[in-house]
């Protein structure tokens, strides 16, 4: 009998990533379609659904072809219903996201933390390589986290275990997140609060730099930083420190073997990791410190997917 493939799913504020996948693992094919937030996300889970539908018809396949699909989204989940929360770069609350998928698409649906998908596809393929207690922090247009512990997802008693990103990094006075708080680790090592620090900082600093040349974008703080920049060596040095810090105490409570840093911001590699490497030695528990390996994800963009197929199959073949 031909093989199955599952669908995995990973919803950004900004796009949607779709792959069929095998159930080793395997990207079958893979593609991205915008996420349409007007009229409070409604057309969402139908352009999805649409999606899947042409994608099946290109290859010359039908529904049946499909196991199920496994999805991850922004916000605090409720795995067993599917219910989305609270999205925090989305217009939804308490909204049936797998339900409403489930109906449009005819197959099986099972729902989790966008993070915590990208962990556990690092842990199935890629950077986590197998590893049982594992830490994966996405850095993109916010900041993502997933806790693996003894082999198991943490979720927590209402699924908002492993929120990373809005662990407090400054106490008082710190920029406004879209949480509602202030001074999340999200308003500092995102790619959006990057951008925010840099802008700030060219506002008031009179020090020459190649940043004030340009628009900003947080690859650009990198890459100046890399050329020995002063001000985007600041910036990089105020990101990391607050990184680092956050990491250390995630670690000190978990004890961890592995920390994989994923998102569009670990593009800029090692200067990234030898940055937060320093910080997290300076804050972490020796011993724990010693146990542990910090890398960058090695799927990118992928490791949503992936996690998200991982889903599927556990649920629907297990």
């Amino acid at each position: 009998m031909a093989e199955k493939w599952l669908v995995g799913v990973d919803l950004g504020g900004t796009t949607v990533k779709i792959a069929f996948v095998t159930s080793d693992g395997e990207l079958i094919h893979k593609w991205e379609i915008d996420t349409n937030n007007s009229e409070d996300g409604k057309y969402i889970v139908p352009d999805i659904a649409k999606s899947i539908e042409r994608k099946l018809e290109e290859w010359g396949q039908t529904k049946d072809k499909l196991i199920g699909i496994g999805m991850g989204a922004p916000g605090p989940v409720n795995t067993e219903t599917g219910v989305i929360y609270q999205t925090v770069n989305l217009p939804w609350k308490n909204y049936p996201l797998k339900e409403r998928l489930e109906s449009e698409t005819s197959l099986p649906v099972v729902v989790d933390n966008d993070a915590n998908i990208a962990a556990i596809g690092e842990m199935w393929k890629g950077a986590g390589n197998g590893a049982k207690n594992l830490v994966c922090v996405t850095l993109g247009t916010g900041v993502g986290g997933g806790i693996i512990a003894n082999g198991q997802i943490i979720r927590g008693i209402n699924g908002a275990g492993g929120e990373i990103g809005h662990m407090t990094s400054v106490p008082e006075g710190g920029a406004p997140c879209n949480c509602g708080k202030t001074g999340c680790l999200e308003t500092i090592a995102s790619a959006t609060g990057i951008v925010r620090i840099a802008k700030e900082k060219l506002a008031k600093d009179e020090k020459k730099s190649v940043l004030h040349l340009r628009t900003v974008t947080a690859k650009d703080v990198f890459d100046a930083a890399r050329e020995n920049d002063e001000l985007a060596l600041e910036i990089v040095d105020y990101v990391t420190f607050h990184l680092g810090l956050a990491l250390a105490n995630v670690a000190n409570a978990l004890n961890p073997e592995k920390i994989v840093i994923g998102g569009g911001v670990s593009k800029a590699g090692d200067i990234l990791v030898e940055r937060v490497r320093r910080y997290f030695d300076r804050f972490a528990f020796p011993r724990v410190a010693e146990g542990v390996t910090i890398a960058i994800a090695t799927l990118g963009n992928d490791a949503g997917v992936i996690g998200g197929a991982w889903l599927a199959k556990t649920a629907f073949l297990q």
